[in-house]
């Protein structure tokens, strides 16, 4: 498999080292050379399998023979070891839950396979390697928990300090050992400053072996394609050839693997991006014009993201594929409409948490007649325990995931949005 960096096109490097690097020169997006597409009569043999065998079919489709077909196979077994159903929610609506894995998230499905695949690739070289990365919320927790424990993986975490859910928070703050947050006196889009500064600085990243494990890491990306082809073989026929899929949206990471499994030929008639209040992309649809706001603190804090780092790869996919940008549904949904949208699905006995009540939202006012739609439910309800019981006026009981961990102390240290202070923390750690 070969990639190539969006900001320099000359840039080409295999599937490993795009994995191992992260990002390019100029902190360019690697994007797949090759866009694969798999026949009709394909897609129909693909959706039969289970979801273990067709995860390793799509994966090595983009591979190749780069990895061994055992090895991906024994990676993708490890990573995907959880269940993901797709639950009924009216007549032309059902929602597919991500939030079976460990730490309660869809970010569990690409943070696990590149854990596997970073310690495999390391493990040739025992290589001592640093993941920098940023978390609005959920990412934070997938990436500690896939990499907690691994030998030769020291992970640092960044994030926005009291802009996060405290359930989130002692989900990936208490872990300590190989694990290090750090909690920056900014908003989210800051903290990805910072991981693009350390980026960067070439000294710094030679000095430490740095890699970053948000969703700009091509094995985080590919590995989302198989939650989409797990969620249409779970549907009938006939409600697979009129399918809508509403994608709540921050870093853009989920919608660009969607359209990815799209470019695989999954049939996926339309996506809508549905965003809560930072709405730059849904502007940009509407009127031409990139203008990102200032971002603002939301309920669905996970998408409080005005600047989408994987924006490009969508614009990208779009020009290879000849599509049109103006086929790209969207909407925006505010905090007033997101409380009464929990409320609505929990009177028909669904409990929501706020971003996937965003994309319900806009899946039911956009849906139309003959249409099935289907919208992705990122989170368990509880990791939004407080917000949600505010909401509904009704408690909810706590998984053992976030029990376990609900008294256990921060382990978080305390930073400016300051770059030379990181990275003095970086080196010296």
């Amino acid at each position: 498999m070969k990639l190539y960096n969006l900001k320099d096109h000359k840039e080409q490097v295999s599937f490993s080292q795009a994995v191992k690097q992260g990002l390019g020169s100029q902190q360019g997006l690697f994007f797949p050379l090759e866009l694969p597409e798999f026949e009709l009569t394909d897609i129909d043999a693909i959706l039969e399998m289970d979801f273990l065998s067709r995860s390793i079919k799509i994966l090595s489709t983009y591979i190749g023979d780069e990895i061994a077909l055992q090895q991906l196979s024994e990676n993708v077994k490890n990573a995907f070891s959880f269940s993901v159903p797709v639950v009924q929610i009216s007549d032309n609506i059902a929602c597919l839950e991500l939030f079976h894995g460990p730490t309660l998230a869809f970010k569990d499905f690409g943070g696990r396979f590149m854990a596997q695949m970073l310690s495999y690739l390391s493990g040739a070289d025992d290589e001592q390697i640093t993941i920098l990365t940023a978390t609005s919320g959920d990412t934070g927790a997938a990436v500690a928990h896939a990499f907690y424990g691994m030998k030769n993986m020291r992970v640092v975490i960044l994030y926005p300090e009291g802009k996060i859910s405290l359930l989130q928070e002692k989900l990936f703050c208490t872990l300590g050992g190989n694990i290090e947050t750090i909690a920056i006196d900014a908003d989210f889009d800051t903290c990805q400053v910072l991981v693009k500064q350390a980026f960067n600085d070439e000294i710094l990243k030679k000095a430490i072996s740095l890699n970053s494990a948000n969703s700009i890491n091509i094995s985080r990306l590919l590995a989302q394609i198989c939650y989409y082809f797990e969620a249409i073989s779970q549907l009938p026929q006939k409600k697979r050839n009129q399918l809508v899929v509403s994608v709540p949206s921050g870093n853009f990471g989920n919608l660009t693997a969607g359209l990815l499994a799209k470019s695989l030929g999954l049939p996926i008639k339309r996506f809508i991006a549905a965003t809560n209040a930072n709405d730059t992309v849904p502007r940009f649809l509407q009127g031409g014009s990139w203008t990102p706001n200032a971002t603002v603190a939301t309920l669905s804090n996970a998408m409080d993201v005005s600047q989408p780092n994987n924006w490009p790869r969508v614009e990208e996919l779009f020009r290879r594929k000849t599509w049109h940008l103006t086929d790209l549904a969207y909407g925006s949904v505010s905090d007033e409409m997101t409380c009464s949208t929990i409320c609505e699905l929990a009177k028909i006995d669904y409990i929501s948490e706020p971003h996937a009540a965003i994309a319900y939202r806009l899946l039911s006012d956009q849906l139309e007649e003959g249409e099935f739609g289907l919208f992705l439910c990122t989170a368990h309800p509880a990791k939004f325990k407080v917000s949600v019981e505010e909401i509904l006026q009704q408690t909810l009981p706590l998984p053992k995931a976030l029990a376990d961990r609900t008294d256990l102390p921060l382990l978080s240290y305390h930073m400016n949005a300051d770059f030379a202070s990181l990275r003095e923390f970086l080196l010296k750690s």
